[in-house]
């Protein structure tokens, strides 16, 4: 009996160790991703951070000194940073409205089609955008905004007769049309795809919620409300997040539509860390790096308050 309560034991044991083994197995998989994850993301942050207290300068062959908050402390003096941040700050507040509530429409008024290939040829058209590579975006864009070959001038001059060749709108370089003209630009590239985020929420609603509140006599604007916006919250929140830190942090738009001119609106936080680190003079990668976490921090604190917003209330 004792030997065979002893067997019992060791087979036990040798069962819970291959059990063991083959969910360390597993863990294997995501080993590649993890790597990767820390190479490319980890690493590069930890880098940057340290650079931000040192004098960097790539081209420099001088022994790199560690300046501690100094290049902080330039930065929080440096008004150019600060108009940088405000300019993307400005950007954002135009661009996230137009991200957040027009897909949100589109996708209501697409949810309450029933054919299924009216549906999918409708959710196609949206996602054309979405699959053109940025720089064909761009010269599309650039194109359209012309001031002297646009079709959006051509339309307002020769079609609606709202201007003439002399007083047409400048919609790029120094002018105050040139961050509405980008956010604009964002917002249709950008709407199929945030247009199915809302979708997919909406698919999540059960439709006994809706027919329970019909019969207790509620219309189509209350049960928007009270059922489908409540529940699109978690939706609204990943894409509040996630698009006002790519709006904050633009670039490529920026350098292709303004370059480094310093005067145009175009020219934020982003593009003037840029023209330090890599354009002006030695290569100020110390200095940059400093006004990127600064910048970074700003950004994190107000996306603590979209979490706080956004938090779900049920």
């Amino acid at each position: 009996m004792a030997s065979l309560t002893l067997s019992n034991r060791r087979g036990g044991l040798w069962q819970q160790i291959r059990k063991e083994i083959k969910y360390a197995g597993h863990w294997l998989y995501i080993v590649p991703a993890i790597l990767f994850f820390i190479g490319y993301q980890v690493y590069p942050i930890i880098r940057v951070f340290i650079i931000s207290f040192t004098d960097y300068h790539y081209l420099r062959r001088d022994p790199i000194q560690w300046v501690g908050f100094q290049n902080y402390a330039n930065a929080l003096n440096d008004p150019i940073m600060y108009e940088g941040l405000l300019r993307a700050a400005t950007f954002t507040a135009l661009f996230l409205p137009g991200t957040i509530f027009i897909p949100l429409f589109l996708a209501v008024l697409l949810d309450r089609v029933k054919t299924e290939r009216l549906a999918s040829t409708y959710r196609l058209i949206l996602l054309i955008p979405a699959v053109i590579p940025g720089p064909m975006i761009f010269v599309l864009w650039k194109w359209l905004y012309d001031f002297e070959i646009g079709p959006i001038n051509i339309l307002l001059v020769d079609g609606l007769h709202l201007f003439t060749y002399r007083t047409a709108p400048q919609w790029l370089g120094n002018t105050p049309l040139a961050l509405p003209a980008i956010a604009l630009m964002e917002i249709w590239w950008g709407l199929g795809y945030h247009t199915i985020f809302f979708l997919a929420g909406l698919a999540s609603i059960p439709g006994e919620m809706f027919d329970a509140a019909r019969v207790d006599g509620a219309n189509e604007w209350q049960m928007f409300w009270r059922i489908t916006l409540p529940r699109l919250r978690p939706v609204m929140l990943v894409l509040v997040v996630l698009r006002f830190g790519t709006a904050m942090a633009v670039i490529d738009e920026y350098l292709i539509f303004g370059g480094f001119n310093r005067g145009l609106p175009t020219y934020t936080w982003t593009v003037y860390m840029w023209h330090l680190a890599f354009q002006l003079g030695d290569w100020f990668q110390g200095y940059a790096a400093a006004i990127g976490w600064i910048g970074a921090s700003a950004m994190l604190v107000v996306v603590g308050g979209l979490f706080y917003i956004f938090r779900n209330r049920d």
